[in-house]
């Protein structure tokens, strides 16, 4: 009986003691926010990474500026060599109308040779084949100018034209109408709507 009675003291007891030891044991405290519980070599490892980063995006930024200038260089290029192809193409055209002016004024004085002997009393006594040989030559060369764009042009009964006829003299017994041509003294001739060289004519009045 006294053995029970000295276990349960005892008991009673160490319950009494872990109560109090509880009472008096300090409260867990709050960890700061900003402890890190990362290792300090995974934190290397991100601070790496950013560096990593940044460059990547500096390098590609360079990279597209490179691009950009290397295109606006591409496209300066492009758009000199179209421009000196059309001043060659320019270029060319113009020299090749000087030439053909050139050609034309000398083949000028040639038909106008063959048009005072055409128009000569002396040209009817010419043996006909002769005459008549001449004479396609004269029309072979109006035709090449023709050909080349150059035309012709001076003719009786047209209406006096300022801009393509120059007046050499003017008759006013002679039977047509007003300021009509009654005589060609030299034909003129022209390219496309610029003359080259007006016509000399006699125009009534």
């Amino acid at each position: 009986m006294y053995i029970f009675l000295k276990i349960a003291h005892n008991l009673i007891y160490f319950r009494f003691m872990n109560e109090e030891h509880d009472k008096d044991a300090p409260e867990d405290k709050e960890l700061p926010s900003d402890v890190s519980f990362e290792p300090e070599e995974d934190l290397g490892d991100i601070g790496a990474a950013q560096a990593k980063l940044k460059k990547l995006k500096d390098e590609l930024g360079k990279v597209k500026k490179e691009r950009q200038d290397y295109l606006d260089g591409w496209q300066r290029c492009k758009a000199d060599a179209i421009n000196m192809k059309k001043d060659a193409v320019s270029s060319a055209a113009r020299s090749a109308e000087m030439l053909r002016e050139a050609l034309v004024h000398d083949i000028i004085p040639v038909l106008d040779s063959f048009d005072m002997a055409a128009g000569s009393e002396q040209w009817n006594a010419v043996e006909p084949g002769w005459r008549s040989g001449m004479e396609q030559v004269r029309n072979q060369l109006v035709g090449a100018l023709e050909g080349h764009g150059i035309k012709r042009y001076g003719k009786i009964g047209d209406m006096f034209d300022p801009a393509l006829h120059e007046i050499v003299q003017e008759e006013s017994e002679m039977p047509g109408e007003v300021h009509s041509i009654v005589r060609v003294i030299r034909f003129g001739y022209k390219s496309g709507d610029r003359v080259l060289r007006p016509a000399q004519v006699v125009i009534k009045v």
